[in-house]
């Protein structure tokens, strides 16, 4: 039986409150649930049993300290008619970039292959297929002085099924950080 991961994190209640009040206005747009935003620190995809357990464990010895994250600015995925992804950025700061090394390294280590795509902090808000090009050039400056800051004290592996609806995200696992106020 296969499952399919990814790796990431989840976001405050008042951040997914905050990104929530920004889905409307751009037809033919797609919104993610706010139940659904999230931060991919690493997509594994669909892997056997066996392998998803290899990933926990690796995923089990990074030893990271807790940080602060910065949530800004709004950007798309895409070019021209092909832009398919609405998403607010986040900086990547030294502590982001040290946590999204580590889980790729994990990752490696429990035998899957290195990811080839440049990792680009984000939060996905909406799917898109065919926007009106300049409502979205609109919204996109309307709304770029977006910003929010929060813990990060944890990362989770999560399971994805996908469906006819919005894919079901489950935690399958939690990793607190070093410093976690959970500890």
């Amino acid at each position: 039986m296969t499952i399919r991961l990814f790796v990431g994190l989840t976001l405050p209640k008042a951040v997914r409150q905050k990104l929530e009040t920004l889905q409307a206005g751009i037809p033919k747009a797609h919104w993610v649930p706010a139940a659904n935003l999230h931060v991919t620190l690493r997509f594994i995809g669909e892997i056997d049993e066996g392998a998803a357990e290899d990933v926990h464990n690796a995923l089990t010895h990074i030893d990271v300290s807790a940080f602060q994250a910065t949530l800004g600015g709004l950007g798309t995925f895409g070019r021209g008619r092909r832009i398919h992804r609405l998403w607010a950025g986040l900086t990547a700061s030294n502590e982001l970039l040290h946590l999204q090394n580590k889980v790729e390294m994990a990752v490696r280590h429990a035998g899957l292959p290195a990811e080839t795509r440049h990792f680009q902090p984000h939060v996905t808000l909406a799917r898109l297929q065919d926007p009106p090009l300049a409502r979205l050039q609109d919204f996109i400056a309307g709304n770029n002085l977006l910003k929010a800051s929060f813990p990060v004290d944890a990362f989770q592996l999560f399971s994805s099924q996908l469906g006819h609806g919005d894919p079901v995200y489950r935690i399958e696992a939690e990793y607190l950080l070093r410093g976690s106020v959970r500890e």
